[in-house]
């Protein structure tokens, strides 16, 4: 079966203004599914835009899968940025006769896409379909590290125990459960404690997953990049967004990042060298006055491609030469703790040994962290970050 068989076509007459867009707009850059199918074996895209109209399991927010053309409509309108860019918008996928059929189709592109080395970016829809962007690195038989904006920790009772569907209220449960288990780590940014079960919480902790909230973000949005630097795959949560900067979600609520955070967001999620997918999600036109939540949508993934094309490929330590190496012993010398700075991009890295031999013979796990982390084992004190990934590595 061909990519094409997925697919619906752009609605060229609704999104492509008479007089065509002016040289160097995004709707003149991006090679869009009209009339014929983009050609990704000969043109080899870098990226690659998936619609999805499936909003039939979502939490009260129907109308969402109404969202990709309004995004769309933005997106093209946007000028390119100081690079070449090689985007491909491949349409919608055709909206399933049940919502499994959907999620298959989905799970298959984004495999596909991945395999090859053509990122995907999901928008519209519900956020249940982060599920089904979790089950393509299964097809890949790749370990995950997984990023989730939200406000929430979308973790209800599911109705779907014996089935592939679940709901936007529901899916971390399908992810957590799912075997084979895939999943290395799981982080959380903004979440807001109002809306969380404590026992989620604990369950976080317990898992040595990280949660973190939006009050300690606040002002700080530097301190989301090496969260963002260590996901293989993200789902933002348009509701992660203050509702006075993206009001189109049914469950919209007045605190949340505001659009300039969720803009820089997407850019360190474009420059992480590891990210493969990323899924914008809950969008509901509906509810958008004056386009606004759509044109702040089509500016993240303007960012978002912004980044992407700034990407420096600095992954410690190849070559040796481009990293500084720093070494510090705690308080009770229990570990010697080894940080690595790049010289390209002024990013750090910390080094974490593996209990017993790792994957491929690695005798270390590089996990990104931040400079407060070196300043913190230089005064003699265990960064949480290295104990929690030294556990998830045991």
């Amino acid at each position: 079966m061909s990519l094409i068989d997925f697919f619906t076509p752009v609605d060229e007459a609704r999104l492509f203004p008479e007089n065509v867009f002016n040289n160097g707009r995004l709707g003149t850059c991006i090679a869009i599914f009209t009339d014929h199918f983009p050609d990704l074996e000969n043109t080899k895209p870098d990226i690659a835009l998936i619609g999805v109209q499936e909003d039939r399991n979502a939490d009260g927010n129907t109308g969402c899968a109404l969202g990709p053309d309004y995004i769309r409509e933005k997106l093209y309108q946007l000028y390119e940025g100081g690079y070449k860019t090689k985007i491909a918008d491949l349409g919608n996928i055709r909206r399933g006769e049940t919502v499994t059929d959907t999620y298959i189709a989905l799970k298959t592109v984004v495999a596909e896409l991945i395999k090859m080395d053509i990122l995907p970016v999901i928008i519209g829809g519900s956020q249940d379909l982060t599920y089904v962007q979790y089950l393509a690195y299964e097809v890949l038989e790749q370990k995950v590290d997984l990023v989730v904006v939200d406000a929430k920790l979308d973790m209800e009772d599911d109705n779907f125990q014996d089935s592939i569907e679940t709901t936007s209220a529901a899916y971390l449960n399908k992810i957590f459960m799912h075997e084979p288990d895939m999943l290395f780590n799981f982080s959380n940014i903004g979440y807001q404690t109002y809306f969380v079960n404590q026992e989620r919480l604990q369950m976080m902790e317990k898992l040595y997953f990280d949660v973190h909230r939006l009050g300690i973000l606040s002002g700080k949005i530097q301190l989301t990049e090496p969260i963002i630097r260590n996901a293989s795959m993200i789902s933002f949560d348009v509701g992660a967004i203050r509702s006075s900067d993206a009001q189109a979600n049914y469950n919209a609520v007045p605190n949340g990042f505001y659009g300039e955070d969720a803009c820089q967001i997407c850019r360190y999620a474009g420059f992480n060298d590891k990210l493969t997918s990323i899924g914008f999600y809950e969008f509901n036109p509906a509810y958008d006055h004056n386009g606004q939540t759509a044109m702040l949508l089509a500016q993240m993934i303007w960012y978002f491609v912004d980044g992407f094309y700034n990407r420096k490929k600095d992954f410690p330590l190849h070559p040796k030469s481009q990293y500084l190496i720093y070494k510090t012993s705690l308080k009770h010398k229990e570990h010697e703790l080894v940080f690595v700075k790049s010289k390209k991009s002024d990013r750090w890295w910390m080094q974490i040994p593996y209990p017993t031999a790792g994957s491929k013979n690695e005798r270390f796990h590089w996990v990104p962290c931040h400079y407060d982390d070196y300043l913190l084992a230089v005064s003699g004190e265990m960064p949480d970050l290295w104990w929690r990934t030294y556990q998830k590595l045991i």
